[in-house]
């Protein structure tokens, strides 16, 4: 059965508030017949997710704007503009904007499925969002129940 191609216009493509980051979804499991999830996230000063694993996905990234500071397991590294990583299924890892500007960065889930959480616990935001609200107690409680279902380990430092 042939599936019709998917194509996001500059700018087009459903917008997820989480946890203050916003993520432009451009081709979702249901579009690659469950084989990847492609979007991009806006990353203001100080967003990113806190370290977790996956165990069931491959996550890339590829740095279009700005810079992110990657940690893999204890390994951290500064990546800048046209930097791509891939992330191994189970590897424990995160991303954070240490910096004063936004950044945006084009990831990839492989396979498919991980979106439908961002779906679940996140807010969807307007076309023109250039912001999303910063987290919540009650969204941070919301991924965190809904993250292992999704097969995500999340590692909460308690300073």
């Amino acid at each position: 059965m042939n599936r019709p191609a998917t194509l996001r216009k500059p700018g087009d493509g459903k917008r997820i508030g989480i946890v203050g980051d916003i993520y432009r979804f451009l081709a979702t499991g249901d579009e690659t017949s469950g084989k990847y999830t492609m979007f991009e996230a806006v990353v203001p000063p100080g967003g990113g997710p806190p370290p977790h694993a996956h165990s069931r996905e491959e996550e890339s990234f590829l740095v279009l704007e700005g810079e992110m500071t990657f940690q893999l397991g204890d390994h951290r590294f500064v990546a800048g503009e046209g930097t791509f990583l891939n992330m191994p299924v189970g590897s424990l890892h995160c991303f954070k904007n240490e910096t004063d500007k936004t950044a945006r960065m084009l990831i990839t889930l492989a396979p498919a499925g991980l979106e439908e959480m961002f779906f679940e616990v996140g807010q969807l935001l307007p076309d023109d969002a250039a912001t999303a609200p910063p987290p919540s107690e009650d969204e941070i409680e919301k991924l965190l129940k809904a993250a292992p279902r999704y097969g995500i380990e999340i590692k909460i430092s308690h300073n």
